[in-house]
């Protein structure tokens, strides 16, 4: 039986097809033969609604003007197709992402951690870490970790936050101040000051 399961198996040749290895580099948008739907809703070159066309008329007349058939709008039914050049129309859409990427302001937080019973000097040096990071322009997380018997004086830990909040309070302002203990963690944001 096992050889003759060979047998018939030996003639047929499967083709797995996997979702997840699509290619990268195929365009995210229909077009020319990609486009299956028929009809569709034509919007020439220059703008002007052509009408609702069979697909392989919309075809015919992007080639005839040696552009492209894009679909811009698959949702919609009929579907809408525009006649484009559609390497230009890629170039303009990476170059304005790159001009919104430029556009966009990321804020950087670094984290200083301090302990409930620290010492004065390492409470200097830690102020003095945040006070740097906030020169910059960063915002900085301050943590207070609790261990075990610490856990019994939340409070230790919020005196400690005022403290900070007190010392920095020239070049920083709070911008997120804890009300309870997260796990055995007590958090506070502070942000710069805005210079005029």
């Amino acid at each position: 039986m096992n050889n003759r399961s060979k047998n018939v198996n030996q003639g047929r040749t499967t083709i797995r097809k996997y979702a997840f290895r699509d290619d990268p580099e195929a365009p995210q948008v229909r077009i020319n033969e990609r486009i299956r739907l028929s009809p569709v809703r034509l919007v020439d070159d220059e703008g002007n609604q052509v009408g609702v066309v069979p697909v392989e008329e919309a075809l015919a007349l992007a080639r005839e003007k040696g552009l492209d058939l894009v679909e811009v709008a698959s949702t919609s039914r009929p579907i809408v197709c525009k006649i484009m050049d559609y390497g230009r129309f890629r170039y303009e859409q990476e170059k304005k992402a790159r001009e919104a990427k430029k556009q966009q302001h990321s804020v950087e937080v670094k984290e200083v951690k301090y302990r409930p019973n620290i010492n004065i000097h390492d409470f200097d040096t830690k102020t003095r870490r945040a006070r740097k990071f906030l020169d910059q322009g960063k915002h900085v997380k301050v943590t207070i970790m609790f261990r075990m018997r610490e856990m019994r004086r939340p409070e230790n830990g919020f005196d400690l936050l005022r403290r900070v909040a007190e010392d920095l309070a020239d070049v920083a302002k709070v911008d997120r101040m804890p009300d309870r203990l997260e796990g055995r963690d007590l958090t506070m944001v502070i942000r710069p000051l805005k210079k005029n």
